[in-house]
């Protein structure tokens, strides 16, 4: 993974989506920056952080996903193989449903990914520092070039879909006690089943994350 460091940037993802539509794609890509003035968030919100957080998207090519991932739960995947690389540094970093980083009770990060015929591209934002009362940071400290490799060397093993899928879903415990933006409505998980491709089934409607 070629990984391109830039000191400040509107937003990774509109970056690297402009970068390939100039260049075109030739081979997984990654770009990260110290700090994003008009990051993408949840529902077309902005995520912004301060200077010295973990900023990154990355392209890659459908063909390189594991055959048994569907593109719809690639969120999850993406950010749960993360939260294992964290942990293995001593993180307590959990996964809310669908894509959501918490430390105890607190926000500190999230995930989107978009489809393109052919490529699947993933931005990452995650708090190493505290940015206000609402949001919480990550409790370790990380070497952010470190962690990045780290990671792309894990997603490279391509773990398949149901290997992930086994162990979030006993994490998904933890989402019960949070509700989760459907259809502009905070919904309660605590009811919520969690299917097996990813998505959930509340109140009879099965919901897939829309990011």
């Amino acid at each position: 993974m070629q990984i391109i460091n830039l000191k400040e940037v509107d937003s990774t993802h509109t970056y690297l989506k402009e970068l390939i539509q100039k260049d075109g794609f030739s081979s997984p890509i990654c770009v990260s920056a110290d700090y994003q003035s008009n990051g993408i968030g949840s529902r077309g919100n902005s995520w912004e952080g301060k200077e010295g957080n973990l900023f990154f998207s990355f392209v890659i090519s459908k063909d390189d996903l594991p055959n048994d991932l569907q593109l719809q739960s690639a969120s999850i995947y993406f950010s749960y193989i993360l939260k294992e690389v964290l942990e293995s540094q001593g993180s307590k970093l959990w996964l809310k449903w669908p894509n959501d980083f918490y430390i105890d009770n607190k926000k500190i990060g999230g995930t989107i990914t978009t489809a393109t015929k052919d490529l699947l591209y993933c931005g990452i934002g995650l708090n190493l520092e505290h940015i206000n009362i609402d949001f919480g940071a990550l409790d370790i400290k990380i070497d952010k070039m470190y962690i990045l490799k780290l990671y792309f060397k894990s997603l490279e093993k391509k773990s398949s879909w149901k290997e992930i899928f086994n162990y979030f879903q006993i994490e998904f415990q933890k989402s019960r006690k949070y509700k989760a933006t459907i259809e502009n409505k905070k919904i309660s998980l605590e009811n919520a089943i969690l299917n097996s491709d990813g998505s959930i089934q509340i109140d009879d409607k099965k919901v897939f994350s829309l990011r």
